[in-house]
């Protein structure tokens, strides 16, 4: 594989896995691509799975063609997709001397939560978490599971002691959405904030229905 190297503030590395959640996955990864990131993107089996499920969407298990399909899911794009197999050991985000030190996994399944917090690394996906918390990255998680057993939260437990941030795919209402785009757009959002990437999804709180300087405490 030949990839060109991008400064580390403009590349990430990005997974999903079998979480449902697919819509979150897609449009974070829009959102990188529009703002000019070099995008490492690992995809389960059982991402695809949920991604035909959830979005109707078959994606080739060909990491070419599934560039393909998801660069023709969007209008207009920056940045620079590459998709990786699950046993391509040879990229970038297999080592530390070479992975991006952002790393995303959106949607987390908890079987990914539970391979990640003990440092399996039997595929790409999990190896390339385990280079970002040994080379003290940020490494953010968004588990969708409920409810929330005592095992998953000890896994989350453990990866937030390391440093690693557990965003649970939990929107919030109080900008008070009016479709499932608003929703999946609110969680992206906060993802995005996190990550220190620019965007206008959502109003911040407190300023889209106050001016600040008339609020009377």
């Amino acid at each position: 594989m030949s990839v060109k190297y991008r400064k580390a503030e403009k590349s990430i590395s990005l997974a999903w896995t079998g979480a449902s959640g697919a819509p979150y996955g897609l449009r974070l990864l829009e959102i990188l691509l529009q703002n000019d990131y070099q995008v490492f993107l690992m995809i389960s089996s059982a991402a695809r799975v949920v991604l035909a499920t959830e979005q109707g969407l078959q994606l080739s298990a060909n990491s070419d063609k599934a560039k393909q399909q998801l660069l023709a899911q969007f209008n207009e794009v920056a940045g620079e997709l590459i998709v990786l197999g699950k046993e391509e050991w040879f990229s970038p985000p297999a080592s530390g001397s070479a992975a991006p030190k952002q790393m995303v996994i959106c949607p987390c399944s908890t079987g990914t939560l539970a391979a990640v917090a003990t440092g399996m690394s039997n595929n790409l996906l999990e190896r390339a978490a385990d280079v970002v918390i040994k080379e003290r990255g940020q490494l953010i998680l968004v588990p969708r599971e409920t409810p929330f057993s005592a095992i998953h939260l000890e896994h989350m437990l453990s990866l937030s002691k390391l440093g690693a941030t557990i965003m649970p795919a939990a929107p919030g209402f109080y900008h008070n959405p009016k479709s499932v785009e608003d929703l999946v757009d609110f969680m992206v959002a906060r993802i995005l904030d996190h990550l220190g990437v620019n965007h206008a999804l959502t109003n911040r709180w407190g300023y889209d229905k106050h001016n600040v300087s008339d609020i009377d405490y």
